[in-house]
């Protein structure tokens, strides 16, 4: 059974995560352009079913015309800015994997703190292997599943900045 057609495929489709994963890829682009233009700042984003967040040190014009950009790039077949190496996705796979990796290095270690500490270099490798892995899998995982680059009728509503916080963050707005 390929993902595509799979009940999980279907759990993918249903309107409250398709929004959030249609957020998710065009706040990916956002990051990308945002990024290509001002290469040094220290940027994030954060997408739920209304739309999404970006939070750097970028003016209002900036992240207006970063996001207007992004859909009509998603628009026109960029499906690759819907992807971002530094997305959260791909942290939490080498974060899992990494742990799992660790966990099944000291299971079978027995209670000693001296049996453990002999494990500790196999743990390590072990965890060090499955961060490699998880590289291309969270890459994997956000096209797959935790983003879209199909937009459908998704149209931006709103772009504001949200006052009062240590950096400055504005908050865009999705429907359709």
């Amino acid at each position: 059974m390929s993902l595509s057609s799979s009940p999980f495929a279907a759990l993918l489709e249903l309107p409250l995560l398709w929004r959030i994963r249609r957020n998710h890829g065009v706040e990916h682009a956002t990051l990308h352009i945002l990024s290509q233009r001002y290469p040094r700042r220290s940027m994030a984003g954060y997408s739920d079913w209304q739309g999404f967040w970006i939070l750097g040190d970028v003016s209002l014009e900036d992240v207006h015309a970063a996001v207007i950009e992004a859909v009509q790039r998603l628009r026109a077949g960029e499906s690759h800015l819907a992807i971002h190496p530094n997305c959260g996705t791909s942290f939490v796979t080498s974060g899992m994997l990494a742990g799992i990796a660790a966990f099944l290095a000291l299971f079978s270690a027995g209670k000693r703190v001296r049996d453990k500490l002999e494990r500790l270099p196999l743990a390590a490798t072990l965890a060090t292997m499955a961060i490699i892995i998880s590289r291309p899998l969270g890459l994997f995982l956000q096209q797959r599943v935790t983003t879209s680059a199909d937009l459908g009728d998704l149209r931006v509503v709103e772009i504001t900045p949200v006052p009062g916080g240590p950096i400055p963050a504005y908050r865009i707005l999705t429907r359709g």
